[in-house]
């Protein structure tokens, strides 16, 4: 059976008229494999990374099957970080009133107090880790009547530590509990880990934007380690682009860019753990309203950004991974845009990138820079061939575009503009 509508999914009416009053009418096709099993009680796994509408593949179904007379909490929610919290209340918010729940964001960073006043009236509690076991300690919160539990983006709540936490708060919950568990990779610990909390779960893959062909030019750029600075404001003048986010490893790299760039006239603002929460989300507020059109984070930080009509990504240090290359890019290229992904590759590292990406499909953009994986000498540092990471106009090669939940789409128009819808 097709299934067109979220009626056909089995949602009901108030949900589905609510989600269409924010421009949701048809479903993603992560909701369409993980709404059906929800709503009959199973356990999921979804391999399904963000920026796919796995928000609303969760959270769906989850309000259908909370009833507002039920205990508060019934439904915990973990996510690694405190602006993937925010905005999975933000987008959640609406569908859950809409059957008379309540929903509440508790994370570290903001007054303990009313997070707690707040916590202890949820239906649902959308938490990270650390701050939840603080409530948890002060007796603020009880988890002992959850019965329905998920864990988004499960990968990097465990590369950032917090598996002995998670494990702790998991036990705290129903034994019969439903859990779904979202995450960019089901192999290696989060597999284990997905072993250990679900029963005969239904397991669901679905590919990532980049890797499901959506519209993205992909961009690898050769520099000197000297030249990258000069490289990235030459890329950030370019009269088409729109809001940008760029991408460093670390915390401490973030801002220096920043002050880099301000001495060469570019306004741009850091978002890292370091920042406090008010902080960051001026930063990222100011960001998606354009007032600055240039956001520099980690990839940490960046996990809980969710802004429509990001038209550019730009790597300024190379990714760590094949995974953390396809979250990266996934930013841009949402709700049916196109996006451009630029990487920025000094000489020594150009073996280990195209390694990195090559299984992507992307030999023709690796070629383009001179950087055919395998080939190269000197320990695998590859010397651009002439021309090599210049531009050109129209050859990025810009894949078959992917279908967009909400109705925007990004062509060449103004700076500023940006896409109405988003996935969710």
């Amino acid at each position: 059976m097709q299934h067109e509508t979220f009626a056909d999914l089995g949602v009901s009416e108030a949900v589905v008229n609510e989600l269409a009053k924010g421009g949701v009418t048809k479903p993603f096709a992560v909701q369409k494999l993980v709404v059906p099993d929800v709503l009959e009680g199973h356990d999921v796994l979804a391999q399904s990374p963000t920026g796919s509408g796995k928000t609303l593949a969760f959270g769906v179904p989850l309000v259908e099957r909370l009833k507002d007379s039920d205990a508060r909490p019934s439904a915990l929610i973990l996510a690694p970080t405190r602006e993937l919290a925010l905005q999975i209340v933000e987008d959640l918010r609406p569908i859950a009133h809409a059957r008379a729940l309540s929903i509440a964001a508790v994370y570290g960073g903001a007054g303990i107090v009313k997070q707690a006043r707040l916590a202890a009236r949820a239906h649902i509690l959308v938490a990270t880790p650390g701050r939840l076991l603080d409530l948890i300690e002060r007796r603020d919160v009880s988890l002992s009547r959850v019965r329905i539990l998920v864990l988004d983006e499960a990968d990097r709540m465990l590369d950032m530590g917090f598996r002995p936490v998670v494990d702790r708060i998991v036990k705290m919950t129903q034994p019969k509990r439903q859990t779904m568990l979202f995450s960019a990779t089901l192999e290696g610990e989060v597999g284990r880990i997905a072993k250990a909390y679900t029963t005969n779960p239904r397991r669901h893959e679905h590919a990532h934007p980049v890797e499901r062909k959506a519209d993205v030019a992909h961009r690898f750029v050769m520099v000197t380690h000297e030249g990258k600075v000069e490289r990235l404001v030459s890329e950030l003048g370019e009269a088409e682009r729109g809001l940008t986010l760029v991408f460093v490893r670390t915390k401490r790299g973030a801002d220096r860019l920043v002050k880099r760039l301000a001495s060469s006239r570019v306004q741009a603002v850091a978002m890292h753990g370091d920042k406090s929460q008010g902080q960051r989300q001026r930063a990222l507020a100011n960001f998606e309203a354009g007032v600055v059109d240039t956001l520099v984070a980690t990839d940490v930080a960046a996990r809980g950004i969710d802004v429509a009509g990001i038209t550019h990504v730009i790597n300024y240090d190379i990714p760590a991974t094949r995974e953390d290359y396809v979250h990266r890019i996934g930013r841009t290229a949402r709700a049916g845009a196109s996006g451009v992904g630029v990487t920025l590759v000094a000489h020594d590292q150009a073996r280990e990138l195209a390694g990195m990406v090559s299984e992507l499909g992307l030999h023709q953009e690796l070629e383009l820079a001179g950087m055919t994986p395998g080939r190269g000498a000197d320990g695998g540092a590859q010397r651009p061939r002439q021309g090599a990471g210049n531009r050109p106009r129209n050859n990025g090669r810009r894949a078959g575009g992917s279908g967009g939940q909400g109705s925007g789409s990004r062509g060449s128009g103004p700076r500023r503009g940006r896409p109405s819808g988003r996935a969710r």
